[in-house]
């Protein structure tokens, strides 16, 4: 017959209807996944799935655009187009909620790609080279698959579209209703939930988004360089830098994951409330005093390095650009105004793995000890390649080997998410090279099976608080220091999965010493007596630290008005 192809012809009259709805159900598939598709970012991003009712503006403008474009050639491109788009903005969607949900603000693409290494690094912790390996193929198979089947989607409903006859027209009328839908629904700003709009835009809003926070970046880092330009420590006079700790061996601890969260009064902090009266008490009794506060960090549920480099220099470090644009520069930091003063200075950094450039440049540590140096002997605990008491241990042979004071930063890594497994004290005469640790990895829990457990990883996040702090306590029971001052602090708080919505950026701190002097230095600050810091003690950023350090200790004498000198470590003690 005139007009119909051979192969229509030679179709077998009983398989009609099934080769007919084959091709109408791929067509209506094609139809579902571009009208969908453009709203999965806003799926992601807001968290409810009353965002896929809405009338997508890329499906529409994509629809309309093949109809009118003649050539095949940019009817391709055009579909491309749509899907990289669209698969784009679903993965930079993903990226914000990821980075909400852990360090607590949204994805930048000019800023975060160092922590894309990070979090590559945490998931080989966790779970090995393969591990890795196998979840970066699947994620590039998924994200290559889904750009050509969107496109595919998109040229085959273009097609339809395109087509004489009746489907042609249902298609072109469909396309111009759900069109002038979007345009009165934005026109008005009707809304099908709360929050939802009816008109969306959904992956064109999250590539603008994008860009715009890149922008924003770009001015920051700007404003940002010129604060670097303003120190009031590099240009302070010599010889007057912390007398008041002439003699004293100084620690700034930090304890991975250490957020207000873990003091907060709740069920997840009951044992660390536990430990922290206790073991203040026991300390008292070995004549400690302490006094704690909290401090505002400038990052949230990881990338610790921008707390420790904001605490150290004085200056509010939230981004990675802003760190490599810190330690570039001459900008003082506490470690460095020590060394000047004639203190030994020491980095204990037990998961770094390779040579850390920035320690003597910027931090001006005289030596670094790692995962390579400190002499453990040992297993790992997921992330944590060193158990805290270890490195507490192979502090303290660093201060019995030197002859001037010490001043040193310790990462304590114990805490560091998976929170599992977790490294049980051992006798500090047992620890040897750290092989007494051999049996306990196993003896915990995989993270792959706890982290299906969000009440499992929250009790396992404040068992690891609990051991990284008693490592800490127990050090200074066991090892009289008479002439240590321990500033013990958090550097952020733990992901959303243990902090839940709504979470500040603050931390503990505690300044712990033997000699009362120290206490009656910092006086005036106001802050709680003992080791854990009440729902109302002060709050600082943590970029005002350092130079109210620096005024407490340097010249001039004891005073002010607050805690007395010396106040007993037990947190119920009149304030």
């Amino acid at each position: 017959m005139p007009g119909r192809s051979p192969t229509t012809d030679r179709l077998p009259v009983t398989g009609g209807a099934a080769a007919t709805d084959r091709p109408r159900a791929a067509t209506l598939a094609a139809c579902a996944a571009v009208v969908l598709a453009p709203l999965v970012p806003g799926v992601v991003h807001t968290g409810t799935n009353a965002a896929i009712l809405a009338v997508p503006f890329e499906a529409v403008a994509l629809v309309l655009l093949l109809v009118v474009v003649p050539w095949r050639a940019a009817r391709v491109a055009v579909a491309t187009a749509f899907a990289l788009l669209v698969v784009a903005a679903t993965v930079l969607a993903g990226l914000d909620r990821a980075f909400v949900s852990t360090i607590d603000r949204p994805f930048r693409a000019a800023d975060d790609a160092p922590q894309l290494l990070a979090a590559a690094g945490v998931v080989r912790d966790a779970a090995g080279d393969a591990g890795l390996v196998a979840a970066l193929v699947a994620l590039v198979a998924v994200t290559v698959g889904a750009v050509w089947a969107l496109a595919a989607a998109a040229l085959r409903v273009g097609r339809v579209a395109a087509r004489e006859g009746a489907t042609g027209r249902t298609t072109r009328i469909a396309a111009a209703l759900a069109a002038g839908v979007w345009i009165v629904g934005a026109a008005l700003g009707a809304q099908l939930v709360p929050g939802i709009p009816l008109a969306a835009a959904d992956s064109t809003g999250a590539i603008a988004a994008s860009t715009a926070q890149a922008a924003t970046g770009l001015r920051d880092r700007a404003a940002f360089a010129r604060a670097l330009k303003s120190d009031t420590l590099r240009d302070a006079p010599p010889d007057d830098l912390f007398s008041a700790l002439a003699g004293k061996d100084v620690v700034i601890a930090f304890v991975e994951s250490y957020g207000r969260v873990a003091v907060e009064r709740s069920a997840l902090s009951t044992g660390v409330d536990r430990l922290l009266r206790e073991g203040g008490t026991r300390l008292e009794r070995e004549g400690y005093f302490a006094q704690s506060a909290f401090l505002t960090s400038s990052t949230f549920g990881g990338v610790s390095w921008l707390a420790h480099a904001t605490l150290q220099s004085g200056v509010w470090t939230d981004s990675q650009q802003k760190y490599d644009a810190l330690t570039a520069s001459d900008r003082m930091t506490l470690s460095r105004a020590f060394g000047d003063e004639g203190w030994q200075t020491l980095g204990i950094v037990p998961s770094n793995d390779r040579a850390w450039p920035v320690g003597a440049s910027f931090y001006g540590y005289d030596d670094v000890l790692d995962s390579r140096t400190l002499g453990y002997r040992g297993p790992s605990f997921s992330y944590a390649r060193v158990p805290d008491q270890f490195t507490w241990a192979r502090f303290d042979r660093e201060v019995a080997a030197t002859d001037a004071p010490l001043f040193a930063e310790i990462d304590l890594v114990s805490s560091h998410t998976p929170w599992t497994p977790l490294p049980r004290l051992v006798p500090w005469s047992a620890l040897g090279d750290g092989s007494v640790f051999d049996p306990q990895p196993a003896q915990g829990e995989a993270p792959v099976v706890v982290w299906q457990d969000a009440d499992r990883v929250r009790d396992l996040y404040g068992q690891s608080i609990e051991y990284s702090l008693g490592a800490t306590i127990s050090y200074l029971e066991t090892h009289d220091r008479p002439d240590l001052v321990v500033v013990l602090l958090g550097d952020h708080q733990p992901s959303r999965i243990v902090s839940g919505t709504g979470a500040s950026h603050d931390v503990p701190v505690t300044i712990i010493a033997k000699d009362p002097e120290v206490m009656a230095r910092i006086a005036s600050w106001g802050w709680d007596a003992g080791l854990l810091p009440s729902p109302d003690a002060p709050v600082w950023r943590m970029d005002a630290f350092r130079d109210r350090f620096v005024a407490a200790f340097s010249g001039g004498t004891a005073g002010g008005s607050g805690a007395a000198p010396g106040a007993a470590l037990s947190p119920d003690a009149p304030r």
